[in-house]
């Protein structure tokens, strides 16, 4: 298992491979216990690589080279082992030492031997020195943009970015309700925590996988954060309507609308085949259809039949990094230069499927970011740039108004960080 998660974080750092996209398949061959320590090793020392590399970085005489980014891996999850999960000493230098013998040459062993038993004897000051190095266990730039966009909420954002994120549930309003759900669990001895702003949404601390949940395999629930639920209820489907959900993998939000609606025509749109083929289970572990259609949301031509919609949700491609407790593996894919980039291409997304919104019709933009590049600087430019658009306020409990629309911060509401902004046209009346 300790070999598998040198592969998965080798793969990450090397190739830019996401652990959503290695994780599963890494774990399908293992007992339940070795599949959730294998994640445990991967979500941990993602989440404090920070401080690993600064570690190392002071345990090494010069660098690793990038041909040995497997031998780095190694050292980071020794050391995350030593330090964070307290796993004895002996067995970690032990396992890793062996490890390395299997994986590279003698020489490798050698330096990971010596590391280890280094780190051992002088542990206390370098764990001192990597936090004062990097409290927050993230890149700089990323500090740097928080604190310019958000000053005042900067402390607690870098705080909740480094907790682990809640189990939280949405009931499928299809087959059964919150309270029904939650009375099931807490018979079968699990503790539930309603969610504050949405009616469908609970939290489960202290969950067993959630395959093994009462109602999973009946499609009573499914997993989705606070945050995204919000998504859904700010568009309001009504029936008779069509209705696009533009980037829709992995398909929580298109369910959620089918849930509170089941009688729109909802098309869900999404450039990746294989992040579809988890909507198209969804939807059936669920007993919802849609239709579904594989294609790039900035090339109508290629996908869209030429019938106006009365309403789109945008859930653009972003950063991702108001997600990042939920995904640390962003900190180490994530880079400053796509900012920019994600920027454009979520303007270019507004622009492509305005045309496709009816006159009178609503947009929702949201995004899992907490960058004011790409949420309110986005829309602004938008409507600075579109006459027949105009921005509905949103009117609400959670999370903090920005000067378009509105943004929740990693942790508010025990949330994901998500920011949602809402868009009419010029025409009939759209829905408030």
């Amino acid at each position: 298992m300790r070999k598998v998660a040198v592969r998965i974080l080798t793969s990450l750092v090397r190739d830019g491979r996401s652990l959503s996209e290695l994780l599963p398949a890494a774990q399908t061959d293992l007992e339940a216990r070795e599949a959730a320590m294998l994640q445990e090793l991967a979500f941990g020392v993602c989440r404090n690589y920070g401080r690993l590399e600064a570690i190392v970085g002071e345990l090494l005489q010069k660098p690793l080279r990038n041909k040995d980014t497997d031998v780095r891996m190694l050292l980071w999850l020794a050391l995350y082992e030593i330090a964070f999960m307290r796993t004895p000493d002996y067995a970690v230098t032990s396992s890793y030492v062996g490890l390395t013998q299997k994986i590279k040459k003698n020489w490798a062993k050698g330096l990971v031997n010596a590391t280890l038993r280094n780190f051992l004897r002088k542990q206390e000051e370098l764990l001192g020195k990597a936090e004062a190095k990097n409290p927050h266990s993230l890149p700089e730039w990323i500090q740097k943009r928080i604190a310019k966009d958000w000053p005042q909420h900067s402390d607690e954002v870098f705080t909740a970015m480094n907790l682990r994120a809640p189990l939280t549930l949405r009931a499928n309003a299809k087959k059964t309700d919150r309270s029904t759900l939650c009375k099931k669990f807490e018979e079968t001895g699990l503790s539930t925590e309603d969610c504050e702003f949405s009616a469908h949404g609970f939290r489960v601390p202290d969950a067993p996988p959630v395959a093994a949940l009462p109602g999973f395999a009946d499609g009573e629930f499914s997993v989705q954060d606070q945050s995204t639920q919000l998504a859904a209820m700010l568009l309001r489907p009504q029936a008779g309507e069509r209705v696009l959900d533009a980037c829709a993998a992995p398909g929580g939000k298109s369910c959620h609308l089918l849930e509170i609606e089941p009688a729109i025509e909802l098309h869900c749109l999404d450039e990746d085949e294989s992040r579809l083929a988890r909507v198209r289970q969804n939807f059936e572990r669920l007993g919802l259809q849609a239709k579904i259609l594989c294609a790039d949301a900035n090339v109508p031509d290629s996908w869209w039949d030429g019938t106006h919609y009365d309403a789109i949700l945008l859930d653009a491609p972003c950063s991702a990094l108001g997600a990042l407790r939920r995904h640390p593996d962003i900190r180490l894919l994530r880079r400053e230069s796509d900012i920019r980039a994600l920027a454009r291409h979520q303007l270019a997304l507004l622009n492509t499927l305005w045309p496709l919104l009816k006159p009178g019709g609503r947009l929702i933009y949201a995004t899992c970011s907490v960058l004011k590049q790409e949420n309110e600087e986005c829309v602004q430019k938008f409507l600075a740039s579109t006459d027949d658009a105009t921005e509905i306020p949103i009117e609400a409990e959670w999370g903090i108004p920005a000067t378009r629309g509105r943004q929740i911060l990693p942790g508010q509401h025990e949330a994901d960080g998500f920011y949602y902004a809402r868009l009419a046209k010029a025409g009939m009346p759209a829905q408030a």
